[in-house]
């Protein structure tokens, strides 16, 4: 599967524009990230733990996007974007979404 932030793959014909792939994951935190993201507010800097939990999140978001083209019989998703959006306190949702298509 071939997955890019572009509209078009250089060298390639886009035969078909099936639909949109989307995969998405909700997390939580959780009380030890808590604890120790809490501290490192209060002296300054990146927040590994969350940092690690987000990234997860993205891959998770990204596998689940394939997973969805498959489905579809897309070769590729183009243009693919991420959003996030809160769910609820200390819960967030990531999505990766893109244009499934087929190729030549």
């Amino acid at each position: 599967m071939i997955i890019t932030t572009i509209d078009y793959i250089p060298g390639r014909e886009i035969a078909e524009v099936i639909d949109i792939a989307r995969g998405s994951t909700v997390r939580a935190r959780n009380l030890g990230r808590d604890i120790f993201a809490g501290l490192k507010n209060l002296v300054g800097g990146e927040i590994e733990e969350y940092t690690s939990l987000m990234a997860d999140a993205r891959e998770q978001a990204i596998e689940r996007m394939v997973a969805d083209a498959e489905v579809l019989g897309a070769d590729a998703v183009l243009n693919v974007r991420f959003t996030t959006s809160a769910v609820m306190q200390g819960a967030s949702e990531i999505l990766a979404y893109g244009t499934a298509v087929k190729l030549k």
